[in-house]
């Protein structure tokens, strides 16, 4: 009889253990639009070698990636622009621990625009992208436009801006760059996912916003690199701070990384308006959100299995895709701090 009942124990326990290997994890996350074809990419790819483990992310804009992890709502969130100090509080004040920044790719945010008989890439000053955005500079023959399009008949037309609608990490890379680059725009605008812009139409998501650029003559808006890309849509060269007019590339993009200043522990960085000739200014880290602390055992060993390949595989997919990869002293720096997830 005893034996009989250690049989059945043990043929529960074999079973019940059958069922768990079967069942499918599924990690929810959500955030920033600026790398999705990068994460929906790599999602993918993971799940193809590992089919018991499935990615549910919502592109929703940084801005909603924060509040969502903050909440608890999703495993984990995704921004272009690092959360700040008072975010931070905010998420170990309601989860009773801290969040750790992974960044994951660097990409870039380019101006397009649609300017009737213009079929070449325009060159962008600083000051010229600031006083577009804040209303000042309205006429594509403006003598900022004039001055730095030297041979082109630029028309006597009004400027449609078109900004995004929704909170995004898009908008935090190009309202940084904007503030480093304009006092006037940092007082009146300032940087953050949302802000209130002092002209434009708004456009939700990377696709709202070339969209609405496609569809407006005379109009200029701002999209990450791959949505520009994706689209044939005309992107125009920016002035860097070493006075060199560089078109964003993963090359210029990678020279913006190299000659910024050292990454933090925290890896919350920007690398905006860098010093370097070959660098493109408007590039930036995109970042994971990824809590402190994981109860579920399955998700925790996932999300850090995952990181773990997103470093390593991971990284050879970006190129394809218009992303840089990952600095390798960044990669190892990572590599190491995942171990502070518990």
């Amino acid at each position: 009889m005893r034996k009989r009942l250690v049989t059945r124990v043990a043929l529960v326990a074999a079973l019940a253990t059958g069922v768990a290997s079967a069942q499918q994890i599924l990690i929810n996350a959500a955030g920033a639009t600026f790398p999705y074809p990068m994460y929906s990419k790599w999602f993918d790819e993971y799940h193809k070698k590992f089919p018991k483990l499935a990615f549910n992310y919502q592109s929703i804009g940084s801005g909603g990636g924060i509040k969502q992890v903050t909440e608890g709502t999703v495993d984990f969130g995704a921004t272009d622009g690092p959360m700040n100090d008072m975010q931070l509080k905010e998420f170990r004040d309601k989860r009773g621990f801290g969040v750790l920044h992974f960044p994951t790719v660097m990409g870039a945010d380019v101006p397009v625009y649609n300017v009737a008989g213009i079929n070449t890439d325009l060159n962008f000053t600083p000051e010229a992208l600031a006083g577009i955005f804040l209303g000042k500079i309205t006429k594509w023959n403006d003598p900022e436009l004039v001055k730095a399009n030297p041979g082109l008949k630029l028309p006597a037309a009004d400027i449609v801006v078109v900004h995004r609608s929704d909170g995004s990490g898009t908008t935090y890379i190009w309202t940084d760059y904007l503030s480093k680059v304009s006092k006037e725009w940092e007082t009146k605008a300032g940087r953050g996912t949302s802000v209130n812009w002092p002209v434009g139409l708004g456009g939700k998501g990377n696709e709202g916003v070339s969209g609405q650029v496609q569809q407006t003559p005379n109009s200029i808006g701002y999209v990450e690199l791959i949505y520009a890309v994706q689209n044939k849509m005309k992107t125009g060269k920016v002035k860097n701070l070493a006075g060199a007019y560089v078109v964003a590339s993963l090359a210029s993009v990678t020279a913006a990384a190299a000659s910024s200043k050292e990454m933090p522990e925290d890896f919350r960085v920007s690398i905006t308006n860098a010093p370097g000739k070959d660098a493109y200014p408007i590039s930036s880290f995109t970042w994971l959100l990824v809590p402190e602390k994981i109860s579920d055992p399955a998700k925790n060993k996932a999300i850090k299995d995952f990181l773990k390949w997103m470093l390593v595989e991971g990284q050879t997919m970006t190129s394809a895709l218009a992303y840089a990869p990952l600095p390798k002293a960044v990669v190892a720096n990572e590599t190491k701090a995942i171990a502070k997830i518990q």
